[in-house]
């Protein structure tokens, strides 16, 4: 969510930006991100790919645990004083060459982690980053035509984790027509749940204080 700490000004700007009548408009990039659709099938698809790659982490350390119990079991056999020297001397040989395949598949497994990270992260920003330009295109569009000069993203931060848009006046918030855009498209699913998340809302209501009075009971 880092490259949402920026102020939103490409393609934006115009000449007269800072005359007295410039408009100014705001949005929320990070609600935008989180409400768009398409972010939550990413979060579910790199979801997916992140408990695949455990999957696979798991059998490979599956696979440790027993060449290691393996070269244990060869190890104290090859010291077995109740075993014949030739006996002891093919156990030391094997426990050898047993102790090689688990420092390789050691290495092997730190390889793997290192490369199954580093693609999970790449696919991540990959994910996040087409994301970002669709929700940028829209609010290019929505700026266009509403005739803003200039639109600032008002959940950046510094580096120092201070909001760049402290206060803005007579700036106009158009985060939600941004979002409505977004999801225009959406699946049935996905546009399903959003009709039913104010239902779900207004049902966890707090009861008036005629509501929350007790019942009496009738007297029979």
């Amino acid at each position: 969510m880092k490259f949402f700490a920026i102020v939103l000004t490409s393609a934006l700007l115009v000449s007269h930006a800072q005359a007295a009548d410039s408009k100014f408009g705001v949005v929320d990039m990070v609600k935008a991100f989180t409400e768009f659709y398409k972010t939550k099938d990413a979060s579910s698809k790199i979801k997916g790919n992140k408990d695949k790659a455990m999957n696979e982490m798991n059998e490979r350390y599956a696979t440790y645990k027993t060449l290691t119990a393996d070269a244990l079991k060869l190890g104290k056999q090859a010291q077995d004083p109740i075993l014949t020297q030739a006996a002891r001397g093919d156990a030391q040989a094997k426990y050898q060459d047993k102790v090689k395949e688990v420092n390789n598949l050691t290495q092997e497994n730190e390889e793997f982690q290192r490369r199954r990270s580093m693609q999970l992260r790449q696919e991540e920003m990959e994910l996040q980053k087409g994301i970002y330009e669709e929700i940028v295109a829209v609010v290019k569009d929505k700026s266009k035509a509403g005739g803003y000069d200039l639109v600032f993203d008002k959940s950046g931060v510094s580096m120092n984790t201070v909001p760049v848009l402290l206060a803005f006046k007579d700036a106009v918030d158009f985060t939600d027509e941004v979002i409505v855009e977004l999801n225009k498209n959406a699946p049935p699913e996905s546009a399903k749940k959003e009709e039913e998340k104010p239902k779900a809302d207004a049902d966890k209501k707090t009861p008036t204080k005629e509501e929350s009075k007790p019942k009496s009971k009738k007297s029979k």
